[in-house]
Order: C-alpha cells, then structure tokens, then sequence
C-alpha cells in the first residue's frame, strides 16, 4: 500500500453519515444552519456545536448577536464575506473581514458581542464551539484577531488551495495550535476535476462540510450545505474529490472523553458547575472578566 496521502490507492475514511443541520435562528434574529448539535457532541467530540450562515437580505443578519456570555468552550469564527465588530466585557474590539478569524477562548467567563458593520450585500462564515478539557475550563478568557493574510495556505500542483486555519497540513502549520485537543481546520478549494488527501490521527474525530459544489468521499456525494461524519474505521486519511468546482472546510479533533454539561452558552463537565456559572453571571462576575488579547 502506498504510504503517499495523495496517491490513488490510498485508503481513505468513509462517509459514516451525512447532516444537513437544522434551520434556526440566533442572537437577534441571525438566520443559520446549526450543522453540528448537541446530539452529535459525544460523537464529534471536542467539537461542540458548527454554525453556518450565508444570507443575502440584511434583515437575516442586522441584528447581529448582542451582548451574551459564554465560559469553559472556544469559540472559532471564520468569516467568508461581511464585517462583523467584536466587544467583550473587558474592552476589546475587533473587527473581522472576509477571510478573517476569531479564535476566543471563554475559558472562566466573558461577556462579548458580535455585530455587523454594514447594512447590506452578503454575510457568511462560520462559527464553530471547540471544547476545553476540564482542567482548564476556569482558564483566564482571552482572544486572538487573526488578519487573513496571516493565515497560513498552499497550493497543489492540481491548483487546490488549502488554507490552514489550525493544526498542520502537508508540512504547512496553521495559524492556530491546541495541544489537548489538536484540531485540524481547513478551508478547501478545489478547482474542477481535482482531489485532495489530508492525514488523519486514526483516534482523531473527523468532519467535513462542504460550503460551495459538491464533493465525493469514498464514493458519497456530499452536496452544498451538508456535513459528512467521517468513520473512526483506522483509515489515516480523507480523501475527497471534485467533480466541478467546489469549497469545503476539514474538521478533526483528538477526543476528550470528559463528560459533557451544557446549559445554553455555558459548557462544563457537571451540572452543579453549569449551576455555578449561572449564578456567577447574575452576580456579575463575567461583567469584570480580565481578558488577554494575543
């Protein structure tokens, strides 16, 4: 067997399922596909929760998502077209672009809002929650404004560009390193009639979402706008392919195995911690969160 990831003849996972997510509506009136819920936590673990929001008509997304707390998770947020203003209960604003990133860590608490800055033409990206291992759930908040120009990518000799928002892809490492959780993020673009192979830990959760065309994993269509769980089969790699032109993101995570307790934007190990926080909140102690800028 060849031990190239992008030769033919190397075995790549399977599509176990596909998810279309469910349509709803969040913060105030933002209209997204909630891609990965709760029900598929434990089985995509670290990853806790994928949005993805692509609307047109300013009234699905002016409203943006006014002041709101979160603590123990990280929060990703990958813009693809708009502007979106970032404020936290510590002071910091920031303000992601087209091919921007967030990557916030709530850690022991905040309080922060995201808000359009514009009224009209296209808002995409995506926001995905990525767990935090329970010894560091109550770490000092903090958050990062990566530029688009800083996020690492290559091309292939096919022409496919590959961004790498985190973890490592063909000897390229992106802008971002965990090392509980060691996730794997990338934005994928295939020009038509092309492939591409992206290694996998065999312990390592695995998703793709494809955003723009259709690809094929393993012989299975995975259209615009849907999610493809990837097997825990021992295969050491994805491979997917496109007919016509086509975008998806690559998504793999080393699983925590932690139980999982989540009271809407708090995300601990226990109840009684879920409880702890609530009263944290309505005693104001987010409010006066300390929060690292990096």
């Amino acid at each position: 067997m060849s031990t190239d990831p992008q030769s033919p003849d190397s075995i790549s996972r399977k599509v176990e399922r596909l998810v279309q997510g469910v349509q709803t509506s969040d913060g105030a009136g933002v209209r997204l596909t909630r891609v990965l819920t709760q029900t598929l936590q434990r089985r995509l673990d670290p990853f806790l929760m994928l949005d993805a929001f692509r609307n047109e008509n300013p009234e699905d997304y002016i409203g943006g998502f006014p002041d709101h707390p979160h603590r123990g998770f990280e929060t990703v947020t990958y813009m693809l077209a708009g502007r979106m203003r970032h404020h936290d209960s510590a002071g910091n604003q920031g303000l992601l672009g087209p091919g921007c990133v967030q990557w916030m860590t709530a850690g022991s608490g905040l309080i922060h809002s995201e808000l359009p800055e514009q009224a009209d033409g296209l808002m995409e990206g995506f926001q995905l929650w990525l767990n935090l291992p329970a010894r560091n759930k109550m770490t000092r908040p903090y958050y990062r404004d990566i530029p688009s120009e800083a996020i690492p990518e290559f091309t292939t000799a096919d022409g496919v560009r590959v961004r790498v928002i985190a973890g490592v892809s063909h000897g390229v490492a992106g802008a971002v390193q965990r090392e509980h959780t060691e996730p794997l993020y990338l934005d994928v673009h295939l020009p038509a009639g092309t492939r591409f192979s992206q290694p996998i830990p065999p312990g390592h959760n695995a998703f793709t979402y494809t955003y723009r065309g259709t690809v094929r994993v393993e012989g299975t269509e995975v259209p615009d706008r849907n999610m493809a769980i990837l097997s825990n089969d021992g295969a050491l790699q994805v491979t997917v392919r496109a007919t016509g032109e086509a975008r998806l993101l690559i998504v793999a995570g080393q699983p925590l195995n932690e139980p999982i307790a989540q009271h809407g934007p708090f995300v601990m190990n226990t109840g009684e911690e879920i409880q702890q926080a609530m009263r944290d909140y309505r005693d104001g102690l987010f409010e006066s969160a300390s929060v690292q800028s990096l």
